[in-house]
């Protein structure tokens, strides 16, 4: 089936992109989700949009993609939320939540859709969380999570 990207889909393309994809994967999972719309002739005008959109919003070389891990890096964060006796978080951390709380530490705006877990943060400790910025940059953030 062929679509077109809404949002950047790792491992698939970005925002704009027209790709081929199996039928159940863009009509089970892209499609609802909002990551994608179907391709039609139609559709091939919104192509346009979508990447003068991707323009506004993206990184546009290496070296700024560089300049924002640097600051990234240089950043503490740490990110108060419930906890039970043991440790245990009441629901996890998301990405939304990481977003923000780079931010109230003095970070770079980063958009959460760039932040990538490797595994859902449902305990009190440190993490380690990648923020893709580039295609070939990604910065490695230290989360500090502690009860509240």
């Amino acid at each position: 089936m062929k679509i077109i990207l809404t949002h950047e889909v790792s491992g698939l393309g970005a925002a704009g992109d027209v790709v081929d994809v199996k039928d159940g994967y863009a009509r089970n999972y892209l499609v609802p989700r909002g990551f994608a719309i179907r391709w039609t002739k139609g559709g091939e005008k919104d192509v346009a949009q979508i990447r003068r959109a991707r323009k506004i919003h993206e990184i546009a070389t290496i070296e700024q993609a560089n300049e924002i891990k640097a600051r990234l890096e240089g950043v503490k964060v740490r990110l108060a939320v419930r906890s039970g006796e043991a440790g245990r978080l009441f629901g996890s951390v998301t990405p939304a939540d990481l977003a923000s709380a780079i931010k109230s530490a003095g970070g770079p705006e980063v958009d959460k859709r760039r932040i990538e877990l490797g595994a859902p943060i449902k305990s009190l400790g440190s993490h380690q969380v990648s923020v893709r910025l580039h295609p070939e940059v990604a910065a490695k953030l230290g989360i500090e999570v502690v009860s509240a």
